[in-house]
This record gives C-alpha cells, sequence and structure tokens, in this order.
C-alpha cells in the first residue's frame, strides 16, 4: 500500500502536466472502482480547469476552478502514467510491479495545457481498491473531514504530540498510526521514526505525554523524528516508488535507507547498540525495532 511519502511523489510527478490543464475529456471506462464513479462524473469534469494538485494524507485532491474537488486514492495496485506527444513519463513507478496493461486503464484524462499542449493521464488499477470521488470544498468529504494533523512541516511538534498522546494506553505505535490524530503515517514510517526517537513500539503512548522534562524530550524528539523520516522519504521519492526523477537528475531510493523496516535479525546500525532487529506483531501487521535501544 502507498504511504504519504510514495502519494506525494506522484503528486510532484503529475503536478507539472495538470496544474493549470483544462480537462477536455474523461474516459471512465468501467462504472466503478472500489466504489462508484459519481454520478455526471464526465460530465462534471469536463471543461475544468485544474487550478491546484494537492494531498491530504493518503489523497490526492484535485481541486477545479468552479469545483468540485476530485479526491482520489491508489488502493493497493493503482498508479498513474502520462503520455504526451513526446513518449511515456511516468510520474512514479513502483518498485513493485505495476501493471501496464491497457485492460486495466480505467480512467483517462485528456487535458491541454495553458500552451495548448496535449497529454493524457491515465490511472490504472487492476485490483481496482483506489477510488475518485467528489468534495464539495477541502476537507468537506467524510473521507477527509476526520483526518488529523499532517505530519510534514513544523505544524507537529513535541507540545502537540503530546497532547495527541495524553492519556492513550494502547501501544505508541499503534496510537501513531490513528488516522484520526496524525495523518498519513503508515507503518513503514511509524516504525523508522520510532526507531530514530529510541522509542519503543510497545510502551504506553501516553508515557511521552507525562509532566516533566523527560517525557517532554521525548515527545520533542519523536516529533522531530517523525518529520524527519518523512522528509527523507520525500526527498528520496519514497519505498515503494523506485524511479522518481529528482530535480538534479539523481533517482531515490528510501527502501535502501530503512533502518529496522524488513531488516529482522541484522545488527542494528544505531552508533553504540549492540543490538539486533526484531519482528512482532501488532494489530496483525509487522512491527521491526531494536529491543536494545529502542525502549
Amino acid at each position: 500500500m502507498p504511504e504519504l511519502p510514495e502519494v506525494e511523489t506522484v503528486r510532484r510527478g503529475l503536478q507539472p502536466v495538470l496544474e493549470g490543464a483544462t480537462i477536455a475529456l474523461v474516459e471512465a471506462r468501467r462504472p466503478d472502482l472500489r466504489f462508484p464513479f459519481p454520478e455526471k462524473f464526465s460530465q462534471r469534469l469536463t471543461g475544468k480547469t485544474i487550478t491546484a494538485l494537492g494531498r491530504r494524507a493518503k489523497y490526492l485532491t484535485m481541486d477545479l476552478e468552479g469545483g468540485p474537488v476530485l479526491i482520489c486514492h491508489l488502493g493497493m495496485s493503482g498508479s498513474f502514467r502520462i503520455e504526451t506527444a513526446d513518449g511515456n513519463d511516468m510520474p512514479g513507478v513502483f518498485q513493485h510491479d505495476r501493471s501496464k496493461s491497457s485492460n486495466h486503464d480505467h480512467v483517462v484524462f485528456h487535458v491541454v495545457s495553458p500552451a495548448g499542449a496535449r497529454s493524457r493521464v491515465i490511472f490504472n488499477d487492476p485490483r481496482r481498491f483506489g477510488f475518485m470521488l467528489f468534495a464539495e470544498g477541502p476537507d468537506v468529504h467524510p473521507m477527509l473531514a476526520g483526518l488529523g494533523v499532517e505530519p510534514t512541516g513544523n505544524t507537529l511538534d513535541g507540545a502537540l504530540l503530546a497532547s495527541l498522546m495524553k492519556g492513550r494506553r494502547s501501544p505508541l505505535k499503534a496510537a501513531l498510526l490513528d488516522q484520526r490524530l496524525i495523518a498519513g503515517l503508515g507503518n513503514i514510517y511509524v516504525s523508522e521514526a520510532l526507531w530514530r526517537a529510541s522509542l519503543s513500539p510497545l510502551r504506553e503512548a501516553g508515557t511521552i505525554a507525562r509532566p516533566g522534562k523527560k517525557a517532554q524530550a521525548q515527545s520533542e524528539h519523536l516529533a522531530e523524528a517523525i518529520r524527519s523520516v518523512i522528509s527523507d522519504a520525500i526527498a528520496a521519492g519514497g519505498s515503494s516508488l523506485r524511479d522518481y526523477m529528482q530535480t538534479d537528475g539523481s533517482l531515490g531510493y528510501f527502501q535502501h535507507s530503512f533502518a529496522v523496516y524488513d531488516r529482522e535479525g541484522e545488527a542494528c546500525s544505531k552508533p553504540g547498540c549492540s543490538g539486533h532487529i526484531e519482528r512482532i506483531v501488532q494489530s496483525g501487521r509487522s512491527t521491526f525495532y531494536c529491543r536494545t535501544c529502542q525502549r
């Protein structure tokens, strides 16, 4: 499942083609994906100018002049590709194989840039767990309305994180994955952030919100670790996307930088730590951590 950095990578890949472009035609080649397409889906999009391409948590949002907002989710197997007169330009090819079969090309956006250049932006989704829905404004749709704070920028600081965790008796990792508290954090990056902050995924979430300097330092360190691991992953193009082209022409591979995720049995890479990475299961999902340095 793509996580926030992967979705942000896709957004950045699509942005140069979509922002400011006019939708000349939309082909919906089936009546539904995970959910049925909204009524008059193609008609409501055709002729509209895309004023902004955004992201909220793991959702892509497309603001249209005069409304509505189109909400897109990649699901488990969804991906976009761009076809231009100059050839194909993939905004993000996933590390795990993604379909290129036209049988799974379910939605095709025909767009025209302000300069008159024509492109096709194609959504391919073999398993059809993705979806496209309309909202009448930002955060209005139920899918978006209950989401918590974004883990990017400086909004998520130690004080805010402590307030979100205060009184919670669930394991810290489970609390961090609660989308009502922090929007867009996924399994991979929570494991990585907890390792950077030297905090156990098993500890009670509320312990980083207790009075005193120790808990304050823990919450501040964890907030910084969350922001930095997300920022590093976006800069590298995510962990399941393998060939997002950065501005300097290099390719990003954040999965090569994992400290704990999928490294069961390997020596912990934290300086001075003699421990090894363990794998446990929490709420049916794999957690990777070092028992020695994460307390």
